[in-house]
């Protein structure tokens, strides 16, 4: 974009409205960059400040929001720039396997152990319908991709399946993976619940995110044969991985329209 703003550029904000301005500026400005508008550089501050006749400091939290989720990032001798794609995108719909999603699209995916042990959780118990002081096999690890945080991810197994796990080195294996050349047990279906939420002080600390950025909280539990056999929680960036989902069309084959089903 050229330094020069016209009044054709310029937009109106509305003082009067219930959304503050910096949120109406940052509503324009993700439009701007979904339609490709920024493919060589970003506004500096004052090319903001007069298209949107506001405050340097209003221009500023919208722009502050944009580099908090990391679509933006400041170069040296460049100013601001929109970053290039820098995720992976997770299909849903089948049971998958975070380390092969991760190294196959081309990363490295690495785990820093926090814990693996046996230990009792009541919670967990009653997933496996269990009594609540049985020790379960626990495991806690950081999920690295490229050296960078992408997910805090915390186990429970089942005893009788889990116990040759205590001794396996997590840093750069899969659970189900090391659960099948150990056990010869591996997954075959399951269940999971997605939503976001605002993590705690630790965790924003642990996976290194801004104030203002949500995780998304995988409920997960698997069986084996009928039986469930792990129970999972999952706190994912979202920033870097993207979860997907497809279904085919109903209405292509049949040559009708068919009212779907809740």
């Amino acid at each position: 974009m050229s330094d020069r703003v016209t009044t054709d550029d310029r937009v109106s904000l509305d003082a009067s409205a219930d959304i503050p301005l910096w949120q109406q500026v940052l509503t324009d400005l993700e439009a701007r960059l979904d339609a490709g508008e920024f493919t060589t550089r970003f506004p500096t501050d004052r090319e903001l400040v007069e298209r949107y006749g506001t405050s340097r400091h209003t221009v500023r939290e919208a722009v502050r929001h944009l580099k908090a989720r990391g679509v933006i990032e400041r170069e040296r001798g460049r100013g601001s720039v929109v970053t290039a794609p820098s995720g992976i995108a997770q299909p849903m719909g089948a049971l998958y396997n975070l380390f092969q999603t991760v190294e196959e699209a081309g990363y490295e995916q690495r785990s820093r152990v926090l814990a693996l042990d046996l230990r009792a959780d009541a919670r967990a118990a009653e997933r496996f319908g269990l009594e609540p002081g049985t020790p379960l096999v626990h495991l806690e690890r950081l999920r690295l991709m490229d050296d960078d945080p992408l997910a805090l991810d915390t186990a429970w197994i089942t005893p009788d399946i889990g116990r040759p796990l205590l001794d396996a080195d997590f840093e750069h294996t899969s659970l189900y993976d090391e659960l099948a050349a150990r056990t010869g047990v591996r997954p075959t279906g399951g269940f999971e619940s997605l939503s976001a939420v605002m993590p705690d002080a630790a965790t924003r600390e642990v996976l290194c995110l801004e104030a203002d950025e949500a995780v998304m909280r995988i409920n997960r539990l698997t069986s084996h044969a009928g039986r469930t056999i792990e129970w999972r929680l999952t706190l994912l960036r979202t920033s870097r991985l993207a979860l997907v989902t497809a279904w085919p069309d109903q209405t292509g084959l049949a040559g009708q329209v068919v009212t779907p089903s809740d």
